[in-house]
């Protein structure tokens, strides 16, 4: 399949050929036949991307800032790739669609392949990936060019239904683009009185030329008497603002013109800035509409599939498009006016270079798709030679953590095989540039290549163990970022699992990503004490704060950061310690919504080593992230966050390492180096196991309030 994508280094637009995006839960795949270019949102887009870099940082101060923060705790160099890598890497665009569903999820009942659907946050591709809660099915009598309009309508009903206006009332449009102009259509259908105003005269020809009646240049001089005269004299009811701009007129403009006690709606990019005379006088209310609806940026709604309950929630995202598609049926609306351009999809670059020139007038740009060619799920590309006992890798998901800290350090270390990730664009990507053999958006395709005898598997964490599972199933060494599962029932099956295969003489390496361990920090430190040696153990980590809604956040995603992080302290403190952990005992600031992000453990070892991890979400940034002391013997060593080392014996030494290292480098050397050699595991799965069990203990101990024995 193809899709539209471009380089936010350079803004180089390219159709690029990627693979089918993974089908997930309560999703639908859908092949698109139509997909709407949304010139101010994506004409913005462009245009930053194709700015230069200084350019690029005065539009987007708050990255830079962000960027900034990063240098600090990172260092400059990690923090340049890292943001090259996003630079790079393909970006896609486009969010209203329409087309046929091809496949469906098991758990999807409310869709059937052969339905028609508009589709909401579907970028422009061939075949696309949709929520259930952004799809809704299009009769057969729709026009689907039309249908393919139902997102950014979305966006123009919530801003009405923001404006609360009732048949027979009026509206005042400020900007009088594709959204205002669908604003009107929609407000004209639903028996209120529209009236449009815009700065620009091409613009409001082009209104007038698709059937806008109303529709005014703002800074005629008897604008105030034109509006006056079409309200009857008393004002607008409502003003919906679907301009964007960098002035605070329409703000200040919608104040002078409205009636007492209306309301400003806005829905464009404009300041809220405005003088306080007539918003105080007439009691207006100023407000936001957000995108298209309820469920907009709520991960349970649009990701999960988990509606809001009618009685509760009239209007959601789904019923605002399910709205415009039923007056699009009922032949109360027609947008066959508002279409003024059509390209093909190998076309599209164009239609952005002539938003950009704006050598055309347009209002509607679609992106029209070939019904006929037969498209390929899975992406072949340059084949390798490949040796049997060398590690043949494959990768499981890869985002940003796997691109930066994996994959650049397994370069000549390993053959690159296959890749699956949940974006196809993303696995075409990392497949060009690490030099892949295929991308796919079966992991089962990996899972049966006999080809590939190692599996890295960095997806989120819900989908860890299954992934090993599997890899377990089909003799695959397996790399596994923390954590290695979600909960104690899938650590149990994993565990049952491996030993199978070591009763059946086909276990490989089971490997988890506590990288903290290969750490030149750590290294040095265990040079210091015998192993044995009972140790007192000190970790403290400020790993600040996370928004409520976050994904690790988020139990049945992330697994919250105590499964997702704190892990990696307490396989830390089990390998200083040198021997197993046997109890656990752990305390919990309290909080409203019950994270257990701030968080103290105590630890105790076979050998009789004591350990605390204290792990803050309540800190500082300024503060540095992570502090580890070790007390034995009359010696103390302490690691100041992976960059110094401070041991003191007889003397006092200071340990400088090269930048901060937390060890990820020297982990996947060693993993892949022990495939190949075919020598044990650097992490054994009994070790990662105990780790992995005890993390789950805390939560079992700060549920019960007492100390766990494992």
């Amino acid at each position: 399949m193809h899709q539209l994508t471009q380089q936010l280094k350079s803004g180089t637009m390219e159709i690029l050929e990627v693979p089918f995006p993974v089908l997930q839960k309560r999703h639908v795949l859908v092949r698109n036949h139509f997909s709407v270019i949304s010139t101010g949102t994506e004409g913005k887009t462009v245009t930053d991307a194709r700015k230069g870099y200084l350019a690029k940082a005065l539009s987007r101060q708050k990255e830079v800032k962000q960027v900034i923060e990063m240098i600090k705790s990172n260092g400059l160099i990690p923090t340049y790739k890292m943001v090259m890598n996003k630079l790079e890497a393909p970006s896609p665009l486009g969010y209203s669609t329409a087309g046929e569903v091809i496949e469906v999820a098991e758990d999807v009942n409310d869709f059937k392949v052969g339905d028609l659907v508009a589709c909401g946050g579907a970028p422009h591709a061939d075949i696309v990936s949709v929520p259930v809660n952004l799809c809704v099915k299009i009769p057969q009598e729709i026009p689907l060019d039309q249908a393919a309009f139902s997102t950014l309508a979305a966006i123009a009903i919530q801003g009405i239904r923001q404006a609360n206006l009732k048949m027979g009332e009026n509206c005042l449009i400020v900007g009088m683009g594709l959204l205002g102009q669908l604003t009107y259509k929609i407000l004209e259908a639903s028996g209120i009185h529209p009236i449009g105003i815009d700065i620009s005269e091409e613009q409001i020809a082009l209104s007038k030329q698709a059937g806008v009646s109303h529709v005014f240049n703002r800074n005629n001089d008897d604008i105030e008497d034109t509006i006056m005269h079409f309200t009857h004299g008393y004002g607008t009811d409502a003003v919906i603002i679907t301009a964007a701009t960098s002035s605070n007129d329409p703000v200040e403009f919608a104040g002078v013109i409205t009636r007492h006690k209306a309301k400003v709606v806005i829905v464009g990019a404009v300041p809220t800035g405005f003088s306080r005379k007539n918003y105080y006088q007439k009691e207006l209310e100023l407000l936001m509409s957000c995108s298209y609806g309820p469920g907009r940026y709520d991960a349970n709604y649009e990701e999960k599939g988990i509606d809001y309950p009618i009685g509760y929630v009239r209007w959601t995202e789904k019923r605002n498009m399910q709205s415009y598609i039923d007056l699009l049926s009922a032949k109360r609306l027609d947008i066959s006016s508002l279409i003024t351009h059509t390209f093909s999809l190998p076309e599209a670059p164009k239609a952005y270079d002539m938003i950009l020139q704006k050598n055309e007038s347009y209002i509607g740009i679609l992106i029209r798709y070939s019904e006929e060619e037969t498209l390929k799920r899975k992406i072949d590309l340059a084949p390798v030679s490949v040796e049997a006992n060398y590690p043949n890798v494959a990768f499981i998901g890869a985002g940003s953590f796997a691109q930066a800290s994996l994959l650049p350090n397994m370069k000549g270390l390993c053959t690159f095989i296959g890749i699956t990730t949940k974006s196809g664009t993303t696995a075409r990507h990392i497949a060009n540039k690490f030099n892949f053999s295929f991308c796919t958006p079966d992991s089962e395709e990996i899972f049966k290549n006999d080809v590939i005898n190692t599996v890295f598997i960095t997806t989120r964490h819900n989908l860890h163990a299954e992934n090993v599972i599997q890899a377990i199933k089909n003799n695959k060494h397996v790399f596994v970022e923390k954590p290695l599962a979600l909960n104690l029932e899938e650590l149990e099956e994993i565990r049952l699992e491996y030993e199978k295969a070591l009763e059946n003489s086909t276990a490989k390496h089971v490997m988890v990503g506590f990288n903290r361990r290969f750490s030149p920090a750590v290294k040095k430190v265990m040079s210091f004490f015998e192993k044995d040696q009972p140790k007192s153990i000190q970790i403290r980590v400020n790993a600040g704060a996370l928004p409520v809604d976050h994904w690790v956040n988020d139990i049945h995603v992330g697994g919250g950061r105590v499964v997702g992080e704190v892990c990696h302290f307490i396989d830390l403190a089990m390998f200083l310690s040198g021997s197993k952990i046997v109890s656990v005992y752990a305390n919990a600031l309290s909080d409203p919504h019950k994270l257990n992000n701030t968080v103290s453990i105590n630890l105790e070892m076979e050998n009789k080593s004591i350990a605390s991890v204290n792990y803050y979400s309540n800190g500082n940034k300024f503060v540095p992230k992570e502090e580890v002391e070790i007390f034995c013997g009359g010696n103390i060593a302490q690691i100041h966050d992976f960059k110094t080392l401070m041991y003191f014996s007889k003397n006092k030494k200071k340990y400088k390492f090269r930048g901060q290292d937390k060890g990820h480098s020297t982990e996947v050397k060693e993993f892949l180096k022990s495939v190949r050699d075919g020598t044990k595991c650097p992490i054994s799965f009994e070790e990662a196991y105990i780790s992995s069990l005890a993390t789950f203990k805390v939560l079992e101990s700060l549920a019960q309030g007492r100390k766990i024995i494992l």
